[in-house]
């Protein structure tokens, strides 16, 4: 189950300390080398900057699960207890500013079960992990390769294959964009200007 935990490492920030981890990573898991590859010849700052604009900055690929399932409902919030139940029942706590639903620290929860238990879980998310997965594909992100990879561990099915038109993570996002409120309906009619007691 190393594997499970290589991709939390792949998909968590960029630091020196996951560069200089990067050929135990390669060891433990297979099929991600393109992401390998680019983590390894990428100045680490480009790799911060690209990190931060694809996760950080954009809603339709946040990293955290239930973000795609309840959004803001509150529904989530008993979600996020169940599942930070779970986690201490093997014994682990997220850190303060780690919300249980982070999908690194899902996968390092994976790491610590057995495979059937893993596999279990890993469908019951695959979802959710294929659509990130398939809009990373979308952007032209090698991020894609950790999602594949997982629902392959998983046996469950890959990412779609569609042509690549490489929209930015903005245009993602739009999609998720509530539709705008207006509140009432306009009581005041149009101006109109008069020249004269005549409508211009």
């Amino acid at each position: 189950m190393r594997a499970y935990r290589a991709l939390a490492a792949l998909l968590s920030y960029p630091t020196p300390g996951l560069v200089a981890a990067l050929p135990e990573i390669r060891g433990a898991v297979s099929g991600a080398d393109g992401l390998l590859a680019e983590l390894a010849a990428e100045p680490l700052v480009r790799l911060e900057e690209r990190y931060v604009a694809l996760f950080d900055r954009s809603r339709a690929l946040s990293l955290h699960l239930f973000e795609h399932v309840h959004g803001e409902s509150r529904e989530r919030g008993q979600a996020m207890v169940d599942l930070q139940a779970m986690y201490e029942a093997r014994g682990l706590t997220t850190v303060a500013h780690e919300l249980p639903d982070y999908i690194p620290a899902f996968f390092e929860y994976l790491s610590l079960l057995e495979p059937d238990e893993a596999r279990a879980l890993v469908a019951d998310a695959a979802q959710v992990l294929r659509a990130l997965g398939e809009r990373l594909a979308q952007c032209g992100s090698r991020y894609a390769e950790v999602f594949a990879v997982a629902l392959a561990l998983a046996g469950e099915a890959g990412l779609a294959r569609k042509a690549r038109s490489a929209p930015a993570p903005e245009d993602l996002d739009a999609q998720w964009m509530d539709p705008q409120v207006t509140f009432g309906t306009p009581s005041v009619a149009p101006v109109r200007l008069y020249r004269n007691g005549v409508p211009a």
